[in-house]
């Protein structure tokens, strides 16, 4: 069996929240949570992404992600982003609250959001990690 390496921090998020980061090395696993711990819902943004959220307050409890060096890494283009396809199977209401949540703080300081205009009607959500907050803790 091999060691378990993990590394720990914490910080305060933009919206004064206190937000802590485990950092599996050996499974190159992220997992950040944001203020207490609390029944929530998982969303799988990605293969790779997992939100999870309180659906009655709207509040983000924690963001998993898979791969970190990988998703993390910028390329000669800029940052690798993954399509949001999963959003799609959600109920409406539920998706509609995953993209608030995206774009407020404190996920939005570790996600990004953007789009990619597919047709003049149609639009594909996108996200990529931002590393800015966390390069240390990996």
């Amino acid at each position: 069996m091999s060691e378990l390496n993990l590394y720990r921090t914490e910080l305060i998020a933009e919206n004064g929240e206190k937000v802590r980061l485990v950092y599996d090395e050996g499974g190159d696993i992220l997992d950040i949570f944001f203020g207490e711990n609390e029944p929530a819902t998982g969303v799988e943004l990605t293969d790779h992404i997992l939100l999870r959220l309180n659906q009655t307050t709207g509040r983000a409890i924690s963001l998993t992600i898979l791969h970190l060096s990988i998703l993390a890494e910028r390329t000669e283009y800029g940052p690798r982003s993954y399509p949001l396809n999963n959003l799609k199977e959600l109920p409406e209401a539920l998706r509609e609250l995953v993209m608030r949540t995206m774009t407020t703080a404190p996920v939005a300081q570790f996600l990004k959001l953007s789009y990619f205009q597919a047709s003049p009607k149609k639009r594909v959500p996108f996200t990529y990690v931002d590393p800015h907050h966390f390069v240390y803790v990996a």
